[in-house]
């Protein structure tokens, strides 16, 4: 009796990007904004090749910690930050968010989390969403609970290095070097 094989699930993707962009998507906040970082980077794949139809989703608190968010009991954020951003990835792979450097939040028992900006990545042969935090080089992140639970010889993978107009934050979607992704 021949052995059955299982068939493939839908992906993400091949045209996942189409529709889903808008123009002002990667600006968390409008350009000449005071205090405004560009988060740059690279998605690529198991192989190291760029990964150009992929789409990078960002979600995070204010400078003071706060959500743009009716339920965050701390009061909405004010002005143009709106917390989220999203930007497909270019031919090469690159892909650009500007921000503000997010505030530290409260966590669970009375500790804090520290500075840190939600990330998913949606890219073709993905049956789902992959998600991860960026973390700042800078920033003091020893204490923060989340990363604390990441092996220490993959925590590099979660932390975003200082450039002249930001920081940068590359994704390996897998292979040496793979970013840690989280269960949600």
């Amino acid at each position: 009796m021949p052995k059955l094989l299982p068939t493939p699930s839908q992906t993400v993707g091949p045209y996942l990007s189409i529709g889903l962009p808008w123009p002002d998507g990667p600006y968390v906040v409008p350009e000449g904004t005071p205090g405004a970082i560009w988060i740059r980077g690279t998605v690529r794949d198991g192989a190291g090749d760029p990964v150009p139809d992929a789409m990078i989703e960002t979600w995070q608190a204010d400078p003071e910690g706060g959500f743009h968010h009716p339920d965050d009991p701390r009061g909405e954020a004010s002005g143009e930050f709106r917390a989220f951003g999203r930007c497909p990835t270019e031919t090469d792979g690159t892909y650009g968010i500007l921000t503000l450097l997010p505030g530290v939040l409260p966590g669970g028992g009375g500790t804090t989390q520290a500075r840190h900006i939600d990330v998913s990545v949606f890219a073709r042969g993905l049956l789902n969403r992959v998600v991860t935090r960026i973390y700042f080089e800078d920033q003091d992140n020893a204490e923060d609970p989340t990363l604390a639970t990441v092996p220490e010889d993959r925590r590099g993978t979660l932390i975003a290095a200082k450039t002249a107009d930001g920081y940068r934050f590359d994704v390996r979607l897998q292979g040496d070097g793979e970013t840690v992704f989280f269960a949600v």
